[in-house]
């Protein structure tokens, strides 16, 4: 290999990231992809995981079979760009039935998101695949999903994770209220607050 195709090779990989979402079922984690998505400017409106007529689908969700269940049955790749990098966005299936496929696309990744439900914490699929990561040395962000909805105290899932998963946590986003009570987050290190607005389906 020329010096120069090598240095080519190693920009390329230097700028590149590669991140896969895990999670339980029903967590959340194609509705996360897709706002990811769109705050990512790869899309201009996200898509929703089952979706009336007047809806889009979700991006990730490309099977038929997926579209009608509502649920991810292959791992699909989503690319944008972000700053300086290119963002290889890894959406996998949560189900236990199509774990494999969830097992080889982490061998891809860099690091991982671990999407929990507020409600629920720590579910079954999550722990396995949490293992999986932890294999492969991978750095986990974990993403509190649902803080809009009835949900446990984040101190009690901060706790669990700890506890259960060997994790020391720093909460980087606090929410401000729960459930129907819920405003926004307080970014801690940048010391600022961001309000939650509900807006019309799919939008920013």
């Amino acid at each position: 290999m020329s010096t120069e195709l090598e240095a080519e090779l190693l920009n390329a990989v230097e700028h590149r990231r590669n991140f896969a979402i895990i999670s339980h079922p029903d967590a959340g984690k194609t509705t996360l992809t897709e706002k990811l998505l769109l705050y990512g400017g790869a899309i201009h409106e996200a898509g929703a995981v089952k979706a009336r007529r007047a809806q889009r689908k979700a991006t990730s969700d490309w099977m038929e079979m997926e579209q009608q269940r509502g649920i991810s049955i292959t791992s699909t790749v989503l690319q944008f760009a972000y700053e300086d990098c290119q963002i290889n966005l890894l959406d996998t299936p949560g189900h236990q039935d199509f774990s494999e496929d969830t097992y080889r696309t982490l061998a891809a990744a860099d690091n991982a998101v671990m999407l929990i439900d507020a409600a629920k914490g720590l579910e079954p699929q999550t722990r396995k695949l949490f293992e999986v990561c932890k294999m492969r040395s991978l750095p986990i962000f974990t993403f509190v999903n649902k803080l809009d909805r009835p949900a446990r105290e984040p101190l009690e899932l901060l706790d669990e994770i700890e506890q259960e998963l060997g994790l020391q946590t720093y909460g980087v986003n606090w929410p401000i209220g729960m459930g129907d009570r819920f405003k926004g987050v307080f970014d801690r290190r940048e010391q600022q607050i961001h309000l939650f607005e509900r807006t019309a389906h799919g939008s920013r």
